[in-house]
């Protein structure tokens, strides 16, 4: 029976309930549902109330069923299942309401409870389209007979795995079954079905591939755990996809998951096992050792293990430490023996290669931070700590120093500060500084290189400082404290004059003068930065380096390095005496190569020493410039005046107490000379009434034209070369002039005589003749003009004693410190009597050789002597105490 739209409108045909409806419906045949769950399900499309056919009972369940049809749940969104299954609700589920009776009118409310239609309910209205809930029925099957069902199939699947067999079943229809038992609410005896066939297979024939290489070496039984670790992950990926649904509702909710399962099982059975475990272990620490051994790392197996060990998480419980504690008996056994055989640079430079050889085995591999931070604290502590002793060694070291070996003691000083320990060497670095300065010091064969070598050594040491021990403040402390203290070791000696001089303090002061008068060509060739330049430099460069080359920044370069080197002396009277003298002899020989090298140097030692240390320095360039202007003040009036000179006369008037002192020697001045000398001397006295003019021929030097059979040439000489040679004015060619002679003519004393005529007849340029010929002057000998004498240059420089020190006057200049130092050490002892009034004999010892620092310390022994001077002379006196007080 049919309607159309418009017939319902004009004809009413009776409703029905829905338990009528639905027992006329025909249900299918439950036997034509697939039998898998990817079967695609048509979509049900509801018949009209008044067209459904009538119905047939269904047909009974069988025993056996498909696990993909055991249940089907809808979607989540509402939509109707596809299917052509008509549903019969007239059994609803136990938890249903009864439906309501066939009298009762039609629909039912949504809460269940029963409503009476109004009288105009069904007034001209039909049943359009009824929409039925397709409700599944219960099935009458037990969850135990289908999970034994189900589990038979699984379990068939499983068997093909282990055995590695040939995929011959749905995966997906095995999910599907295990889906279904876990939502019957057996996922727990689906669980321990797995977990007890698992551990059936692990513990059983998986294990027995393993335990086979039990006879063979432990890297063999590591192999063959990494195969069947191999093995087992590849199976998980199938138990992965069977039991998906079993892991996420019911494992992870409980905190546990599949994969955790299998490597339980795999650690538990396998690892763990008592003849496996150890030698699994060892088996990867054998790779380890074969590395060390400088042999092929089997490098794909290691990483393999390293991984496996992460995955079954054994790797801190049972690698960790085993590698440790074998890496350890290595390291003892290998710093033993390389510090014993090799040499300390060789030790060092294996040393870091394990290191890094070690570290770069982490890295590589990947391993835990506590790995590489405890295989580090073992390496450190058996190759640093324990052999500090060997590191630091007094010898050993004092080689590297001696050998400049600046990068063996960079990698000696680096391996020591990973554990801080770098400033343990300072004890063997001071040693070696003071011993080798020493020897420097009182070397008395070569008492003229003490400062080049000096300097030598500050700037090797300042290299190995700043780049070997990367400006260690504690190394560098050393450093200085060792230069100050060789420095300033005073020896009573022949160089000295049996004085407590300090030698140091001499030399420096004539390798100031040396560089002064020389300029940059008086640098020594190592010193020199123009020679550094050009063994460095590329040959395409030199040239360039050559034009860039800057005399003057060379010699303050120097200047400042040889201040560095007077810094450290203590006693810097012997300094300011040599240093005083020698620049007395520049400014009146005119033999400074530069005057701003000169007032830079003056600069310095104000700015080092004090005001009052260059106050007499700074005097003695005022008279030069007095002088200079006095001198052409002086010829100014004589051209005024028309006066005629035979001699053109330079003074210096010095001031005699900034000036060193000089000795006055006896000599006859020829008469023209004499009279110019008289001129000048009567012109000063009329412009300064009441001064006195001491003449020091000795220091003065002349220039004079001489006539050679060769030639004319102008000779540079000292005054007294000047005023023998003017004996031989007079005298015939070939004419001879004997020894004494000369002295009558001269009125020099004899050693002064001997000096100047060996310097005018014995040395390199001869203007005289000695008869006969011999190095030494006699007083039978006879003297005559060189008439071969000649030379390419028309100015020629004769050596002058005056230019040179004398032994004597080295004497007179040590001497003369040594009195004064022993006048400043008195004059120190009042002063602290006067503040004190009353002082122990410790106490004035100590305090004496504090203030007298800066001057030149005597020994106690010598202090001790001025004080019993002291007492002698009243100025203090010893009470009974032993103390000592100052007398008013």
């Amino acid at each position: 029976m049919s309607s159309t739209p418009g017939e319902r409108k004009r004809k009413h045909t009776p409703a029905k309930t829905i338990k009528e409806l639905f027992n006329t419906q025909q249900k299918p045949n439950s036997a034509a549902a697939p039998l898998s769950p990817s079967s695609k399900r048509a979509k049900l499309d509801s018949p009209r109330a008044d067209t459904l056919p009538t119905s047939t009972p269904p047909p009974p369940l069988t025993p056996t069923m498909s696990t993909a049809n055991m249940y089907h749940f809808p979607s989540k969104r509402g939509s109707v299942p596809a299917s052509t299954e008509i549903v019969d609700i007239t059994s609803s589920p136990p938890t249903a309401r009864s439906p309501a009776p066939p009298s009762a009118p039609t629909g039912l409310p949504r809460n269940g409870m029963k409503k009476t239609a109004g009288p105009n309910m069904h007034a001209n209205s039909g049943p359009k389209k009824l929409m039925v809930k397709n409700f599944r029925p219960t099935r009458k099957v037990d969850p135990k007979v289908f999970l034994d069902q189900t589990w038979s199939k699984v379990e068939a699947a499983l068997d093909t795995i282990f055995q590695q067999g040939q995929i011959d079943f749905s995966l997906e229809e095995l999910y599907r079954g295990i889906e279904n038992v876990c939502r019957q609410g057996l996922a727990r005896d689906a669980k321990d079905r797995l977990v007890k066939k698992c551990e059936g297979y692990v513990a059983g024939a998986l294990r027995e591939r393993v335990l086979e290489a039990r006879g063979r070496k432990d890297v063999d039984v590591l192999k063959a755990s990494l195969l069947a670790w191999a093995t087992w992950n590849e199976q998980m990926k199938y138990l992965d996809w069977i039991f998906c649904y079993l892991d996420r509702s019911y494992l992870l909710p409980r905190q546990e998951s599949l994969h955790d399962l299998a490597v339980d099982l795999f650690r538990t059975a396998i690892f763990d096992h008592v003849k496996l475990n150890h030698r699994i272990v060892d088996g990867a620490c054998d790779l380890i050792a074969v590395d060390r051994a400088g042999e092929v790392l089997d490098r794909p197996m290691f990483s393999k293990a390293i991984k496996m060990f992460h995955d079954i998480k054994v790797y801190t419980k049972d690698f960790e430490p085993r590698m440790l504690e074998l890496s350890q008996t290595y390291v003892v056994k290998w710093s033993d023996k390389s510090s014993t055989e090799k040499t300390l640079p060789q030790y060092v430079n294996s040393a870091i290669e394990l290191m890094k050889s070690e570290m770069a085995r982490v890295e590589t591999f990947r391993l835990d931070g506590s790995t590489k931070r405890d295989l580090l604290t073992l390496l450190e502590d058996h190759l640093i700590s324990k052999k500090e002793d060997r590191l630091i060694n007094q010898d050993d070291l004092a080689d590297l120093l001696e050998d400049n070996a600046v990068k063996d003691l960079e990698l000696l000083f680096n391996l020591l500060e990973k554990r801080k320990l770098g400033g343990k060497l300072r004890p063997a670095f001071t040693k070696w500084i003071e011993d080798t300065g020493t020897e420097i010091v009182f070397n008395e064969k070569e008492q003229d290189l003490m400062v080049v070598k000096l300097l030598t050594l500050k700037r090797q040491l300042d290299t190995i400082w700043k780049f070997s021990f990367h400006r260690h403040d504690d190394l560098g402390h050393g450093l200085r404290e060792s230069f100050e203290a060789f420095m300033n070791k005073t020896k009573k000696s022949s160089t000295t004059w049996n004085t407590d001089n300090s030698k140091p303090g001499e030399m420096i002061a004539k390798y100031v003068d040396m560089l002064l008068r020389g300029g940059a060509k008086a640098i020594p060739a190592q010193l020199s930065k123009k020679t550094e330049k050009s063994i460095t430099t590329v040959p395409e460069e030199e040239d360039n380096e050559d034009v860039a080359y800057d005399e003057d920044a060379e010699v303050n370069i120097q200047l400042d390095q040889v201040l560095d080197l007077f810094r450290f002396v203590h006693g810097k009277a012997v300094f300011e005496a040599f240093y005083k003298k020698d620049l007395a002899r520049r400014l009146l020989m005119g033999r400074s190569a530069s005057a701003d090298a000169e007032r830079s140097m003056l600069a310095r030692l104000k700015t080092e020493c004090g005001a009052g240390f260059t106050a007499n320095l700074e005097q003695m360039f005022k008279d030069i410039e007095l002088s200079r202007d006095e001198g052409n003040s002086y010829k100014a009036i004589s051209e005024e005046r028309n006066e005629k000179h035979a001699v053109d006369l330079n003074v210096n008037v010095l001031s005699a107490s900034a000036w060193p002192t000089y000795p006055t020697v006896s000599v006859i001045i020829p008469p023209q000379i004499k009279t110019e000398i008289d001129k000048f001397e009567a012109h000063y006295k009329l412009k300064h009434s009441g001064r006195k003019l001491e003449w020091k021929h000795a220091l003065a030097h002349c220039q004079v034209k001489a006539r050679f059979p060769k030639g004319m040439k102008e000779l540079i000489v000292s005054s007294f070369q000047a005023i023998v040679l003017l004996l031989f004015n007079d005298v015939p060619m070939g004419e001879h002039l004997d020894y004494n002679y000369l002295k009558e003519a001269t009125g020099l004393p004899p050693p002064e005589l001997n000096r100047t005529l060996q310097s005018l007849a014995c040395a390199k340029l001869r203007p005289l003749t000695k008869h006969p010929k011999s190095r030494d002057v006699s007083p039978t000998d006879t003297f005559t003009l060189n008439a071969a004498f000649n030379d390419p240059k028309y100015r020629i420089k004769i050596n002058t004693v005056q230019l040179k020190e004398t032994a004597a006057e080295n004497k007179e200049t040590h001497e003369r410190v040594a009195a004064d130092r022993n006048y400043e050490t008195q004059a120190a002892i009042v002063r602290i009597l006067k503040a004190r009034k009353n002082i122990m004999h410790s106490e004035l010892v100590a305090e004496t050789i504090r203030v007298t620092r800066s001057r030149g310390t005597l020994d106690v022994a010598g202090i001790k002597r001025n004080i019993d001077k002291l007492i002698e002379k009243d100025f203090l006196e010893r009470e009974e105490d032993g103390s000592y007080s100052y007398i008013a």
